[in-house]
């Protein structure tokens, strides 16, 4: 069957009415396409959705500038969540375009995923009740109960490297663990520091947790996109190093820690191997 043939008339409508749509379209992209970022909604000060819908951290803060280099406008950004246990998943599927969610770089994930950068250096620290003075090591965890989330690293990291009899316990978020700390029934918390002083910088925590101090490990975040997409990996760390370089990146540092009164590590060299990346 040979296609229809449209009339001129009827083609400078329908050209119109596409012009007229893309000009209504709230400042999006021209061709209309949005990027999906996966971020942690839970995470104060590094990526948390709002009760009134928004988005802000850290983390938000980078996905939104490299999202914005790679010419999506801010309507044009879809958030999903990324829980620590499913970031491999959702890359693989294609449900996300990139992840910006306090990822980590190690090896094991690299078998399954790619990343841009690293963008971020941070330690492995704990958190505990500012009351308590029985946890002044990282031996003081022999014996109690280290909460962590699922699929993350970092009580394991406790438990093989530094104090093999603490009990793990893995919650689906870090606000579940910090309910725990308050409570009672958890003593200890585990993750990045910037993480943990998100977290204790909030209004109905503040002066209830201390942060211990002890770098227990030094944690590259980077950016994960599917495995392959070299393009893609290339195009984010250069939206990265002109992050650095306009000062876009340390703004978003004071903006979402520094009323923590954390101190963050200089950017780590954005698109350098791990092992060339500054340490803590």
């Amino acid at each position: 069957m040979k296609p229809r043939k449209v009339p001129a008339a009827a083609t400078a409508v329908l050209m119109l009415a596409l012009a007229a749509t893309a000009c209504g379209s709230g400042g999006g992209s021209d061709d209309g396409k949005k990027v999906t970022v996966g971020i942690k909604f839970d995470q104060p000060g590094v990526g948390l959705k709002t009760p009134d819908g928004d988005y802000e951290g850290f983390d938000v803060d980078v996905a939104r500038y490299v999202a914005g280099q790679l010419g999506y406008a801010p309507s044009d950004i879809v958030f999903k969540e990324a829980k620590s246990a499913d970031r491999e998943t959702l890359l693989q599927r294609g449900d996300v375009d990139f992840i910006v969610a306090s990822y980590s770089i190690n090896d094991e994930r690299r078998t399954k995923v790619d990343f841009a950068g690293p963008y971020f250096l941070a330690h492995q620290d704990v958190l505990v009740r500012a009351g308590d003075d029985s946890i002044t090591s990282p031996a003081d965890l022999n014996g109690r109960k280290l909460c962590s989330v699922t699929g993350s690293t970092s009580a394991q990291n406790v438990k093989n490297e530094l104090a093999p009899r603490a009990q793990l316990q893995e919650y689906g978020g870090y606000s579940e663990c910090l309910t725990g700390l308050e409570n009672g029934t958890i003593d200890a918390v585990t993750t990045d520091d910037a993480i943990l002083a998100g977290y204790a910088a909030q209004d109905h925590f503040k002066g209830k947790f201390r942060l211990g101090g002890f770098e227990l490990s030094d944690e590259l975040y980077g950016i994960g996109v599917k495995k392959g997409d070299t393009e893609l990996r290339s195009d984010i760390d250069t939206a990265l190093r002109k992050m650095v370089l306009d000062s876009a990146w340390q703004r978003a540092v004071e903006a979402n820690f520094g009323p923590a009164g954390y101190r963050s590590e200089p950017p780590p060299g954005i698109g350098a191997p791990a092992a060339e990346t500054p340490a803590g």
